[in-house]
């Protein structure tokens, strides 16, 4: 077990299939059996990336580059085509809001299934509810189906219990932008509070202020391909002059 590095991605590529002209019903299947156009897209082409225990890392790039893929390659949520991703320690992650929830379920019922997806027990769970459930400032809607929230009270949830799971990696898809200014400031007081603490986060994000901001290091990823990775100051500068 590597002991310095909390992320290993060795050699990794990633590719998906799009159908054109796919045919739906089994008429059309036979019909049209040679007639379904497929290209195959290479999202990501020998990313080699180790991130230290203790890092805060901010991958940055164009629509299109690769950078939520590769967040969803390190939580196992897809795989590579070829190559490998290694995690050491607890893993907690931010990348689509609200998933995992049950729209049917009240905001309490939803805690116990996303927390448990996170590993925790049931007792671990019933020991942290008051903590998630104040972090959330939803104590008057927590017993309410979730269908019934805001996009931001979505978010406010999920945020609540992936920052309450106690997870030595965190990964976050740009969720701090949905919410009112004072809920994100709250999310921004606690990224900085578990970088203190040595965790380690990973951050996907347009804003190049929140890169700066929380980011030890940040990764550019162009086209599929790392063009830099560095120093902040240096890469975000670099990337803005080029995509300004």
């Amino acid at each position: 077990m590597d002991s310095e590095n909390a992320i290993i991605v060795e050699n990794v590529y990633k590719n998906f299939n799009v159908y054109y002209d796919r045919t739906n019903t089994i008429k059309e299947k036979i019909l049209f059996w040679n007639k379904s156009k497929k290209e195959v897209r290479e999202i990501l082409k020998g990313i080699n990336l180790n991130i230290k225990k203790g890092e805060v890392v901010g991958l940055i790039g164009v629509n299109g580059s690769g950078k939520s893929t590769l967040l969803k390659l390190m939580t196992k949520i897809i795989y590579p085509n070829k190559g490998k991703i290694t995690t050491n320690g607890k893993l907690t992650s931010l990348l689509e809001l609200g998933a995992g929830f049950h729209p049917d379920f009240s905001g309490r019922e939803n805690i116990y299934f996303n927390a448990s997806i996170f590993g925790l027990t049931k007792k671990e769970i019933d020991k942290r509810l008051n903590q998630i459930i104040e972090f959330s400032e939803l104590e008057g809607y927590i017993d309410n189906p979730v269908r019934t929230y805001s996009s931001g009270m979505y978010m406010r949830l999920a945020f609540s219990v992936a920052i309450n799971v106690d997870a030595d990696i965190l990964l976050v898809d740009e969720i701090l932008s949905v919410g009112d200014q004072h809920f994100q400031e709250k999310c921004y007081k606690k990224i900085e509070d578990l970088k203190e603490q040595g965790k380690t986060i990973v951050i996907v994000t347009h804003g190049m202020d929140t890169v700066n901001r929380f980011c030890t290091r940040a990764v550019w990823l162009h086209q599929g391909e790392i063009k830099m990775d560095g120093d902040v100051k240096t890469v975000t500068d670099a990337y803005i002059r080029e995509t300004a």
